[in-house]
């Protein structure tokens, strides 16, 4: 039986039916899949969606920055180094060169570019590369990264970044997209942001970035290791120029412009900061652990404590750029030189120090047995081959009053350690005895190498002489005069001692005041500390700010108690302030990423003793600098300004001190070796006036020179209204008195009560 043509074309017509039927079945079932499969994107039904509140504030961790007086940014506290920076703070020059080079129809698209999406096939086909990811899409990666990427999860993990960015669209504007996006892509070096990259790598804030500039930053967008501009210059130009092309076909910028770019360089101007390097790292530390503390007790809107590593904080300090990079150049001036002097010592320059018994060699094995090398070596060996193995010679990097602050060199481990205890350290604070404003801190001499911190109030060390100024105020506050006598004979205190405690001094004999504090005599500080009596001016130390250990024993006169160099700058500030105590202070506001304060802070003052009393300490302390111990800032250094000051030196010369002020600065330094049992071996060397001294020199020379710190040469100590003198020795006060000569020295005394060697 045969089938009739018309049935079978009926029935082919029919299964053709029946196929276009599925057809658009399967097309309508994708279609609805794909839009239920959006939707549940969208509402975060298949996996995690931001909501509407995070797009518009993405909790990226930003860095916080610290500021100086002046708003440079000193550094940075961070997970990922990151700022913001807001759309009219950024140049057109990279809002042109970024939409020239990655987004061309940024403007025209809702998120997703049709024209550009479409190309992909066709590019494939012809093997060819080709980005289609809009800004928007790319600012979706950055705010949400892929958490997982293989060729099965990408598809969809595409999809959503998809949605995101068409939400991104729906709720920001353009400004506010192209702003996001620059404030999160990442740059080379670790650097997030451009306003991160543009200071690292050209020393300049977004807004002042030139064109071939934002050409090379653009261009790292590529891939931001392989154009590198520090590491490779030559790709980076490359692409740079490329980067500009594009800028010249979307007429951004003209041709004649692009050929002069490009035949020119674009140099760097690289300062990366980082925990090390950079402007005040010693005062940074100090400034991480302090804020971390205070977050503590800060919340944000949510409740939540404040996150100095990731909720972008600015933090407002009172440093002073121009005193800091000062005192920076100060130590380095003057350590240079006197390490040097110290090193050609005997017993230093021969290594003998090293082959005694007792505490040099306990220090020794205790640095050792605590290095990083020794500990990891730990792990796989005994003690005693790990010690062999720091006695083996190896390729190093150590410290050097050099250029580049180090050198390479071949040693043992052990021999490092010993060479790095030699070193000479130093601690500088300067401060507004007034406002309590810290304007300058120095903490060591290298903080890459030497991290301990000199100026730290939790840093103590010996004070020697520099405590004097304390208990001479005390007793004049109390009815001694200045141009009273007192005795330099031997002091008894048979509580404490059995014998007359004589600390030197007994052939100057009965003195004026004055005169014992201007060349620092020992038995003086003991005969008018045993006047005043030792607890009430215990007692009177704390009240000027003093919080260390201050042991009630006879000695105190003598500045054997270990303080910090933070808390005799306080102390002090009561003298030029006319008997008001300030207490340092380096921090003025805390704010948030979006500029709210969080915190404020100001200077704690209280009167501790009256004007008249204060203005008699500066006037004998003037004494110490025109005919005393400090006489050298006059003869050697040719400071003539009105300055008043103390000098100290401790037992065996293991500590030098220098604490002055002008009518407007108060500044103070120490010098020593971190381990005491290294020290001078003279007093001549080893006094503050010698060790110290010089460091505040150099840094009032600078400031002095610079206008712009604000420091008057020419402004003088005045004089409080109904001040009531005693008959001053002419020339004491004024200068006119002839300055001591070189044999002028610091005479200091073992503290009887002290176990030192």
């Amino acid at each position: 039986m045969k089938t009739h043509p018309q049935n079978t074309k009926n029935i082919t017509a029919d299964k053709t039916r029946r196929r276009i039927r599925r057809l658009w079945f399967g097309f309508v079932f994708l279609l609805l899949s794909f839009i239920l499969l959006v939707i549940g994107i969208e509402n975060g039904l298949v996996g995690y969606m931001p909501s509407l509140a995070e797009l518009e504030n993405p909790q990226n961790a930003i860095s916080s920055e610290v500021l100086a007086a002046d708003g440079t940014i000193l550094g940075r506290y961070y997970v990922l180094d990151r700022s913001n920076s807001k759309f009219h703070e950024i140049s057109p020059n990279i809002i042109n060169a970024l939409l020239a080079t990655e987004d061309a129809r940024f403007y025209e698209h809702a998120g997703i570019d049709p024209v550009a999406t479409i190309a992909i096939p066709f590019y494939v086909l012809m093997n060819k590369k080709r980005g289609s990811s809009t800004i928007t899409q790319q600012l979706a990666k950055n705010l949400f990264p892929r958490e997982k990427k293989s060729m099965l999860t990408l598809p969809f993990m595409k999809l959503k970044e998809w949605v995101l960015a068409v939400k991104l669209e729906r709720n920001l504007t353009k400004r506010e997209i192209i702003t996001l996006y620059l404030n999160t892509v990442p740059f080379a070096d670790n650097v997030y942001g451009i306003k991160n990259a543009s200071l690292t790598f050209y020393n300049k804030t977004p807004d002042k970035v030139s064109v071939d500039e934002a050409a090379v930053l653009v261009g790292m967008l590529k891939g931001n290791t392989y154009y590198n501009p520090r590491t490779r210059p030559k790709r980076a130009r490359e692409r740079r120029n490329v980067v500009m092309e594009q800028m010249v076909k979307y007429s951004y910028l003209n041709s004649d412009e692009f050929e002069r770019l490009k035949a020119k360089e674009t140099p760097l101007d690289y300062h990366k900061i980082d925990y090390h390097d950079g402007i005040a790292p010693y005062f940074r530390q100090v400034v991480e652990q302090y804020v971390k503390d205070a977050c503590k007790d800060l919340k944000k809107p949510d409740g939540t404590p404040y996150d100095i590593y990731k909720d972008g904080l600015k933090i407002y300090t009172t440093i002073d750029m121009r005193m800091q990079r000062y005192g920076e150049e100060a130590i380095e001036q003057h350590l240079t030189e006197l390490q040097k002097q110290f090193l050609a010592q005997p017993g230093y320059v021969d290594g003998a120090v090293w082959k005694k018994k007792g505490s040099v060699q306990n220090i020794l094995t205790a640095a050792i047995k605590a290095s990083d090398r020794f500990q990891a070596l730990r792990q796989d060996m005994t003690e005693e081959d790990a010690m062999a193995e720091m006695r083996k010679p190896i390729k190093m990097r150590v410290f050097a009053w050099n250029k580049g602050r180090s050198k390479d060199t071949v040693m043992s481990p052990i021999d490092s350690i010993k060479y790095m205890k030699l070193f000479l350290q130093s601690g500088f604070l300067a401060m507004d005895p007034f406002t309590g404003e810290v304007k300058a801190w120095v903490g060591g001499i290298d903080h890459k190498f030497f991290m301990y911190d000199h100026v730290n109030i939790n840093t103590k060390r010996q004070v020697g002489s520099t405590i004097k100024p304390l208990l001479y105020s005390f007793a004049i506050d109390n009815g001694f005069s200045p141009c009273g006598i007192v005795s330099t004979a031997p002091q008894e205190f048979p509580d404490f001692l059995d014998h007359p405690y004589d600390a030197g001094g007994s052939d100057e004999g009965d003195i004026p005041m004055k005169t014992a504090l201007a060349k620092s005599i020992n038995n003086a500080a003991l005969y008018i500390l045993k006047q005043v009596r030792i607890d009430p001016f215990v007692d009177f130390a704390q009240k000027c700010g003093i919080s260390s250990r201050l042991d009630p024993v006879p000695a105190i006169a003598l500045g054997a108690a270990d303080i910090s160099l933070f808390e005799m700058l306080g102390a002090y500030s009561m003298f030029p302030n006319g008997g008001m105590h300030t207490e340092p202070f380096f921090l003025t506001k805390i704010e948030d990423k979006n500029g709210m304060l969080v915190k404020s802070f100001a200077a704690k003052q209280k009167e501790l003793i009256n004007p008249n009393t204060a203005f008699k300490m500066v006037k004998m302390m003037r004494g110490v600098v025109n005919a005393g111990t400090g006489g050298r800032l006059r003869y050697r250094y040719g400071i003539h300004n009105d300055v008043a000051g103390k000098t100290g030196t401790t037992n065996n010369q293991a500590d030098a001190w220098f604490i002055a002020y002008t009518p407007q600065l108060l500044a103070g330094v120490w010098v020593g070796c971190d381990d005491r049992v290294f020290r001078f071996r003279s007093e001549r060397l080893g006094q503050g006036a010698a060790a110290a001294l010089p460091i505040w020199a150099y840094f009032m020379k600078r400031v002095y020179a610079d206008p712009k710190t604000g420091i008057d040469p020419a402004k003088t100590f005045q004089q409080p209204q109904g001040f009531d003198d005693c008959e001053a020795e002419p020339g004491f006060y004024d200068g006119a008195a002839k300055p001591p000569g070189e044999d002028e020295i610091e005479t200091v005394r073992p503290d009887p009560n002290s176990d030192d060697e």
